[in-house]
């Protein structure tokens, strides 16, 4: 008889982490450095001990949905989480996370003002990826963003994070004690991704201001970010990042061929593409749709052309979708949009996808009941 696939396995070997120090004290956990010397590493052990005593039981919830969400994560700029231990049954628990050595942003960017535009691109970056990941952070403030010595950005303390998927999700149920004036949709109980980057934006005013930092690039954009009222405000980091690849634009140079390869794809791509539904979002990570295009050619390579134009959608959209059954995509565009995206340095394929998601921007949105059946949906 076969062994259940479902059996536990125990770790019973005890891992002893030597104690170095205290880090800090926050309302839901203590932090300390340890380490390890068997691999010469330096752990963040976060024990989940509330000030309040009392409220021990009620915030459990919390200091497990932090170990959930820091799981989901996995980016350059986002703290990363190795291990965790829950108790459930004395309502204790430890978080074993990377150990970043540096600075909060704002004493990092006092001491080295020439890196504003490269923090700012990467503190973008990594927001992006939890946009991209449906979680609010809700706690943007200068001691929760470090930089390395070497100008790495990290963003750290989920304690107060929260992945969302509905509109009922944005109810503001935190009450923090903000650094700056709150945004306007607070007044109606809403935090959601325009407030997000309604924080970080007036994080990057601020220390702009105070540090009279003069050589900034993205004035414009920065100002749209802290808009107080969210209609005049830039509606997502995705957004926000978009443009700064964008600007990026001016001082790469593609030839008349590598225009030529993207206009025709543009081209393509755009005119099969009916409506995007509302909530639908864009695809980010570069070698995941790089991944996706190869398998998408795979597939057709000995045809005229897609004999599914779902196929080459699904490469840039995460989401519902109608396409146009009667406009062919020729498999020629496509496989010739795969070899320039191939040859292309990754700052380049960052464009090409920038212009690509500026063009189904176009695209009608829809919610979640269409009836038009002359397209398809997928």
């Amino acid at each position: 008889m076969a062994e259940s696939q479902d059996k536990t396995i125990e770790f019973v070997r005890k891992k002893d982490l030597i104690l170095k120090r205290q880090l800090g004290q926050g309302a839901c956990g203590l932090t300390v450095l340890l380490y390890d010397s068997i691999i010469d590493e330096y752990f963040v052990c976060k024990k989940y001990s509330p000030i309040n005593e009392a409220l021990r039981e009620t915030l459990f919830n919390n200091f497990v949905r932090e170990i959930k969400l820091l799981h989901i994560l996995n980016h350059p700029n986002v703290v990363r989480v190795f291990n965790y231990y829950l108790y459930p049954e004395q309502f204790a628990g430890y978080i074993l996370m990377e150990f970043v050595e540096g600075t909060d942003i704002e004493e990092y960017l006092v001491k080295h003002p020439e890196d504003i535009n490269e923090i700012f691109t990467s503190v973008i970056e990594g927001f992006t990826h939890l946009e991209k990941h449906s979680i609010l952070h809700r706690d943007i403030r200068p001691q929760n963003i470090l930089v390395t010595k070497t100008g790495l950005v990290k963003i750290i303390d989920f304690g107060f994070g929260k992945q969302v998927f509905d509109s009922e999700d944005f109810g503001k149920s935190i009450t923090l004690n903000w650094w700056c004036e709150p945004p306007s949709e607070f007044r109606n109980h809403i935090y959601d991704y325009h407030t997000e980057v309604y924080f970080v934006g007036k994080l990057f005013e601020k220390i702009i201001l105070e540090s009279q930092i003069d050589h900034f690039k993205h004035k414009t954009l920065l100002g749209r970010m802290c808009a107080s009222d969210p209609s005049n405000r830039v509606a997502l980091f995705s957004a926000v990042r978009k443009e700064i690849l964008s600007d990026r634009f001016l001082d790469i140079d593609f030839t008349d061929d590598e225009l030529e390869t993207y206009r025709h794809f543009s081209d393509s791509l755009h005119s099969v593409t009916s409506k995007i539904e509302e909530n639908a979002k864009y695809r980010a990570d570069l070698d995941d749709i790089q991944t996706k295009l190869e398998d998408c050619y795979k597939k057709v390579m000995l045809e005229q052309f897609l004999p599914d134009n779902s196929l080459i959608m699904e490469c840039f959209i995460n989401g519902s979708y109608y396409y146009k059954r009667n406009i062919p995509f020729y498999v020629e565009n496509l496989k010739d949009f795969l070899n320039l995206f191939r040859a292309c340095s990754r700052e380049k394929r960052n464009i090409i996808l920038s212009n690509l998601q500026t063009r189904l921007d176009s695209v009608v949105r829809y919610d979640l009941s269409p009836s038009d059946s002359d397209d398809i949906p997928f």
